[in-house]
């Protein structure tokens, strides 16, 4: 014969006696990992009691501040798993030199639905025009606003571990880690002059990702020299296909920032 839910209740609390209230439901909040609640769930009683408040709103309360924490927990989290410069933001970049056009542009960008579209990103512009903070920030904004997970690094850093993942026999291993991402920020690509073997691993890993993630990267150098970099004209010509093919470019032909400030600290 079955028990009852009150039965089953009773035995519970002769099997725990001299529990309170308050000691049980700690316990069961620690138990279903609800810190937050656990430790604001005293403080948001009284205020319930004393402002008379529905049992749902008081619910509602608790659940609304455990979901915000975890939250900016998340978010924490990402960013610092990014590897994003955090100085390189959207406060401390100056949009007011970007062309309009570029700043159409990146309002687009910011509303994060080119990820889901497995877009790319592609930044020119010369040294200091602002490309690589332009594109951290995007990726901070993605983050912060929409809880998605991005990877920044320089190219060259890059090319090192899928070396190092080939080597080891790893490389299918790495990019499926890396496909991970909702985008991969690859900073300065053509910036450091590499080898073929190194060029082959980079165009393995956008061969991965096309169609299937997205791209952000930054280069001083123009389509029309990137056989610098991969080295052959087909396999240029195969690089560029997949990363243009779903693509915003920004063209980012603006003087030197840096040099605009030192002429400025000089005045």
């Amino acid at each position: 014969m079955g028990l009852n839910w009150d039965r089953l209740q009773e035995l519970t609390r002769k099997i725990t006696p001299g529990r309170t209230l308050r000691t049980e439901l700690t316990q069961h909040l620690k138990d279903l990992h609800l810190p937050t609640i656990r430790e604001c769930y005293t403080e948001q009683a009284d205020k319930a009691r004393t402002e008379e408040l529905a049992h749902e709103r008081y619910l509602l309360e608790l659940t609304r501040r455990e979901s915000e924490v975890r939250r900016a927990n998340r978010i924490a989290r990402l960013l610092r798993e990014s590897r994003l410069p955090l100085e390189k933001n959207l406060a401390t970049f100056d949009r007011k030199r970007l062309p309009a056009r570029v700043n159409q542009q990146v309002e687009i960008l910011l509303e994060g639905s080119f990820l889901d579209r497995h877009e790319n990103v592609l930044a020119f512009g010369n040294p200091g025009s602002g490309k690589t903070h332009l594109v951290c920030a995007i990726g901070q904004e993605l983050i912060v606003r929409h809880g998605r997970r991005v990877h920044c690094t320089p190219c060259n850093l890059l090319v090192q571990e899928l070396l190092i993942a080939k080597r080891d026999l790893k490389l299918a291993r790495v990019l499926k880690r890396m496909a991970g991402h909702d985008a991969i920020i690859i900073d300065d690509i053509g910036y450091v002059q590499q080898n073929r073997e190194e060029m082959e691993v980079l165009f393995a890993l956008l061969a991965d990702r096309y169609e299937r993630g997205s791209v952000l990267l930054t280069s001083n150098l123009p389509f029309s020299k990137w056989e610098a970099i991969f080295k052959d004209p087909m396999t240029t010509a195969a690089a560029i296909d997949r990363l243009i093919h779903h693509s915003v470019i920004l063209e980012l032909n603006l003087a030197s920032y840096r040099l605009e400030a030192s002429k400025k600290a000089k005045e």
